[in-house]
């Protein structure tokens, strides 16, 4: 494990594998680094892969109130490990976080996202809820609201709830208000989106819901250049093995 320190403090925990051009693996919600260690293993013969845990959750910590702005700054601060220039590839959340680093100007290469959560319910209301159930001391209430938000069946959210697994997720529960603020209030940001000049790559499950191609369509149609492409047959977890050929093929082309 390596870290590094953000504008505001936060330690912002990574790791680093493989050889080649710098590429940063950006997670979404109930996730942190050691979620992509496969999809990390398979892009490493290709590039320098960086895993990092965003703040809040597995090894980074964090200092002072959440904004978007400083999870910007935390990427940034993991682009300036790397070398101060990077390859990006967001997942969910992660892409949203992803893109809105690169209408900031963050010096990123080459930008691919996965299905950027722009879609109805993910409210700045929503999001006080979630803070509210944390700050009362209930994160498990707070996990439970945010799966059955993202369409998890009561009776599989019950099984988790059972499950050995149960409190790692409950660790994510203070980051889960952060993951809808991401979403912009559930439309895609097209008034920042303007702004990036990075070649950017919007995709999207074949079998995923509408909102997930719309909003790649609508991300490409937005970003100067930028292309987008449906996987077809997967969902919002899309196989590394169709997932890797995809990424390599258009981060070699960005190198």
């Amino acid at each position: 494990m390596e870290s590094v320190k953000s504008p505001d403090g936060t330690t912002i925990a990574f790791d680093r594998s493989g050889s080649g051009p710098a590429l940063i693996l950006v997670v979404g919600a109930l996730n942190d680094r050691s979620s992509t260690k496969s999809l990390a293993a398979g892009l490493g013969s290709s590039f320098t892969v960086h895993e990092y845990d965003r703040r809040g959750r597995g090894d980074s910590d964090e200092k002072g109130p959440y904004s978007i702005e400083r999870e910007v700054e935390d990427l940034n601060a993991v682009i300036e490990a790397a070398g101060g220039w990077a390859l990006v590839f967001g997942h969910s959340s992660g892409g949203a976080l992803a893109l809105e680093a690169a209408a900031r100007g963050v010096p990123i290469g080459g930008l691919a996202v996965y299905e950027s959560p722009y879609t109805e319910g993910a409210t700045i209301q929503f999001a006080e809820e979630l803070a509210e159930l944390n700050a009362a001391g209930q994160p498990g209430e707070a996990v439970e609201r945010f799966l059955a938000f993202v369409g998890t069946p009561p009776e599989a959210v019950e099984h988790m709830a059972a499950g050995p697994y149960w409190p790692h997720m409950q660790s994510f529960a203070n980051t889960l208000p952060y993951e809808i603020l991401l979403c912009n209030n559930g439309s895609v940001p097209v008034d920042r989106l303007t702004n990036i000049q990075t070649p950017t790559l919007a995709l999207a499950g074949g079998v995923s819901p509408d909102w997930a191609r719309e909003g790649a369509r609508t991300i490409a149609d937005t970003i100067p250049g930028a292309e987008w492409q449906v996987l077809e047959g997967q969902g919002h977890g899309a196989a590394d093995e169709v997932l890797i050929p995809v990424l390599t093929e258009f981060f070699d082309r960005r190198t």
